[in-house]
């Protein structure tokens, strides 16, 4: 093999390498260079559903304001109803020593009613009244939101509580309530039913 030969296939390679790309060669390495960003990218940490849905949870907070508001409200309007029966009772010379002891008397129905304190019990109570069953469950049910910020998952917590507070109610009066209070106790669990379904929960 001669000299000339080797250098001859050299001067060959090199003039061949040094050509320049088709327009065919450069578009496939365009193309390849394409697919390796695209897997690159694929490989970019996506955070799971779980990590999102425990973003994107809503925080539930007591609205304390709220809260406030309405236990002041039913406290002077329980102690105004308070006032108003034991100046009932203390006109027809009833005696008692304790607060709970005016809600025995009247479940006992040993009194009468003067025509000023009827009328004004009568209005308390009647469906627009403050002590009637609309408001009076709206107050309970605006309560429970108030306490748990509006937390679907606290729903049947409340519940209970009203029942709870319901039956003890109950031993206070000495038996079963008024049908006031039982129209008023159907009207609540309703509230909490269509709380429930508004949030999704099942029953």
């Amino acid at each position: 093999m001669s000299v000339n030969g080797v250098t001859g296939a050299s001067d060959a390679y090199s003039t061949y390498a040094a050509q320049p790309k088709t327009n065919t060669e450069a578009k496939t390495e365009t193309k390849a260079t394409e697919k390796e960003k695209t897997e690159s990218a694929g490989a970019v940490y996506e955070p799971s559903k779980e990590a999102k849905a425990a973003a994107s949870k809503k925080t539930y907070k007591t609205d304390a304001n709220l809260v406030a508001k309405l236990k002041a409200d039913a406290e002077a309007r329980t102690s105004q109803l308070q006032s108003l029966v034991e100046k009932m009772l203390t006109k027809q010379g009833q005696t008692y020593g304790k607060a709970n002891d005016i809600w025995s008397v009247l479940s006992s129905g040993n009194f009468t009613v003067d025509p000023a304190t009827k009328a004004q019990a009568q209005a308390d109570i009647a469906e627009d009244g403050y002590w009637g069953v609309s408001q009076t469950s709206q107050r309970i049910l605006d309560f429970a939101t108030a306490l748990t910020g509006g937390d679907p998952d606290k729903i049947e917590e409340m519940r209970a509580a009203f029942q709870k507070g319901y039956k003890q109610a109950e031993k206070t009066w000495g038996g079963s309530l008024p049908d006031i209070s039982q129209r008023t106790y159907d009207a609540v669990m309703k509230g909490f039913d269509d709380m429930a379904k508004a949030a999704g929960i099942s029953e």
